[in-house]
């Protein structure tokens, strides 16, 4: 009988008080007993019960026939005890495959909890990551509402504690939340618990202001232009690749182009905080006007496609000897037909093996790597210092 009540650790006097309840509606009584011990004698005492044979009906005690009219004010009244069993029993006695189909239920449907939205400053956007985040603090470019840290149980990590500090000392509002809220912020981006709310980032207007843009400080300057970037990611890493090796300044189209997203500076891992992006709403009028100053333009293109009365050079091949901008194309349709013709030459990487149709060119961030570096690697130590 003691095994039909070990797991709800009840003490002995309750576990008396409702015997004598059960007893009392018999019926239930032995239901409860033939679900725990099938083959058990209403006392517990191991008995083969003949098939078909109906097990015994107990008496009722007289003392418990009627709780009501029980003259020993000590025993509670029995309700309340019997849903407590009943509701431990249900628990303990549920077949175990009920369990298991509940879990794959919960694995397949998870239930999702309602998470509040938080309230944003009007204009404002979430930066996400701790490099974008780290980077945006330190250049200062952006004006800040408000930090987002995640909330761990055992104490903040030093780097969030750094994070802490630095928004501290700048006056900005820091939030302890939890993890949903913060994937919730960035749209379910990697924050790696750290999301900042910022004013947005625009390209820069060429016409106002292009630092060593001139081709009076040095002979080796490498500018970068982006005509019709769509994808994100592909300008974040275009824009990590140029960061890392050296350009000396970025222009993008404003039209047809990806905005400078949070999405976009994850993506360069904080590069695009650091850097100066200008923008121009028409690009073949700032080409021609480098061109006019004596900047040489270099287009791009896949090593199958010939170009009539441009030529196409290898990257290995091309010796840099004056300032120079390197024209990159959208992902589909590369340059258009007005930026083609203002490029002096048009550079290509060979492929190591002969490929199927389809896959004849790289991705575009993958070819700015390669390109930008077989021309940076040709910088001058009078180059370097500048």
């Amino acid at each position: 009988m003691e095994s039909l009540f070990r797991p709800f650790k009840w003490g002995f006097g309750e576990v008396s008080q409702l015997l004598l309840q059960l007893e009392s509606r018999g019926h239930a009584f032995q239901t409860a007993r033939s679900l725990v011990t099938p083959r058990k004698s209403l006392w517990g005492e191991h008995k083969e019960a003949p098939t078909g044979a109906r097990r015994p009906r107990a008496k009722r005690p007289p003392e418990a026939a009627n709780p009501k009219e029980s003259s020993d004010p000590s025993k509670p009244e029995g309700t309340p005890l019997l849903k407590k069993f009943w509701r431990q029993f249900r628990a303990q006695a549920a077949p175990p495959g009920v369990t298991e189909l509940q879990r794959l239920r919960d694995d397949d449907f998870p239930r999702k909890k309602r998470v509040l939205p938080v309230e944003r400053t009007d204009g404002s956007e979430i930066l996400f990551g701790i490099a974008p985040c780290s980077m945006a603090l330190a250049t200062s470019k952006r004006s800040f509402s408000r930090l987002f840290l995640k909330a761990a149980p055992g104490g903040a990590a030093p780097s969030m504690e750094a994070f802490s500090r630095q928004a501290g000392d700048r006056g900005i509002p820091v939030e302890m939340v939890q993890r949903k809220v913060l994937d919730q912020l960035c749209h379910g981006g990697v924050h790696q618990g750290v999301c900042l709310e910022a004013t947005p980032l625009h390209p820069i207007d060429w016409t106002c202001r292009m630092e060593g843009a001139t081709t009076e400080k040095a002979t080796q300057l490498l500018w970068l232009a982006l005509e019709g970037i769509l994808d994100p990611m592909n300008l974040g890493a275009v824009l990590r690749s140029a960061h890392f090796l050296g350009v000396d300044g970025i222009v993008m189209s404003r039209k047809n182009s990806c905005p400078l997203t949070p999405v976009v500076s994850k993506a360069s891992s904080g590069a695009m905080e650091v850097l100066d992006v200008f923008g121009a709403d028409d690009l073949p009028s700032f080409l021609k006007a480098k061109s006019e100053e004596g900047w040489e333009v270099l287009g791009t293109v896949a090593h199958t496609n010939a170009q009539e009365g441009i030529p196409v050079v290898s990257c290995l091949d091309f010796r840099w000897m004056r300032p120079t901008i390197l024209v990159l194309g959208n992902e589909g349709h590369g340059l258009s037909p007005e930026t083609k013709s203002l490029c002096r030459r048009m550079l290509t990487i060979a492929p190591g093996r002969e490929l199927e149709p389809g896959i004849e060119s790289l991705n575009v961030s993958v070819a700015a790597g390669i390109l930008l570096h077989s021309i940076c690697a040709q910088k001058t130590k009078e180059g370097k210092e500048k």
